[in-house]
């Protein structure tokens, strides 16, 4: 009978804590992404010092001969998004065949969180993971495009540095990869806070803690990992 529940009565069934839990959960996703995205040159982000050695590889990549070294690279990256995108689109399968035995996914997340709802809000609850799923796999999509994109113009680079083209050119295969790269940046949050949204089928307190507990890692990873030390080393 849930089917004929209005719009009104099914945001009824969730509570106040739950619009929190989920407020918190769209901030945390979007701090994390611009804290990444726009640190300070003081405390540059892993993905803002990979940027920089984009930029050098593009440089370097003027003058070798030949240059398969750079379109192996460029392969493995595309492969890379490639992959995600597959695995997001998997996950994407998984979730609506839940949406789609969704008596059953009840009786299971009922046992976890020993609490007695309709159906309808653990189908409500799965749109989540699949939002971020969604976002997830457009980013990876995206991704393998620039990358292809970039690969097109690494190919126009000349390959004499007295050609006045080449920097200019070099310069914008750099800015092509580093937007790719942003874009399977994207795509990789997207995925943790996935994983993260899966909690709210327990309650709002776990979505809470899972969504915090996920910005640390993605923080940790950025800001405080051995491989940012290794590369701000002189």
């Amino acid at each position: 009978m849930h089917h004929y529940m209005t719009l009104m009565d099914r945001i009824a069934l969730f509570g106040p804590l739950d619009g929190a839990a989920l407020a918190w959960m769209y901030l945390l996703w979007f701090v994390i992404g611009w804290m990444t995205e726009n640190a300070s040159t003081k405390r540059p982000s892993m993905s803002q010092l990979m940027a920089a050695y984009r930029h050098e590889w593009m440089v370097q990549m003027i003058t070798r001969e030949p240059r398969i070294f750079d379109a192996h690279i460029l392969g493995t990256l595309r492969q890379s998004t490639a992959f995600f995108a597959s695995t997001s689109v998997i996950a994407l399968g998984g979730t609506l065949a839940l949406l789609g035995n969704s008596e059953q996914m009840a009786t299971v997340v009922e046992d976890l969180s020993l609490t007695d709802m309709p159906t309808v809000v653990w189908e409500i609850k799965m749109l989540l993971p699949l939002f971020f799923l969604t976002n997830g796999f457009l980013k990876f999509v995206w991704s393998n495009r620039l990358f292809g994109y970039c690969s097109v113009i690494m190919a126009a680079v000349p390959n004499d540095t007295q050609d006045p083209r080449a920097p200019k050119l070099a310069a914008k295969a750099a800015e092509i990869n580093i937007t790719a790269a942003r874009s399977f940046n994207r795509g990789l949050r997207s995925l943790y806070f996935a994983l993260a949204s899966l909690a709210w089928l327990i309650g709002p307190l776990a979505l809470t803690f899972a969504a915090l507990v996920t910005i640390i890692i993605v923080w940790r990873r950025e800001f405080s990992s051995e491989s940012r030390r290794i590369l701000l080393e002189s």
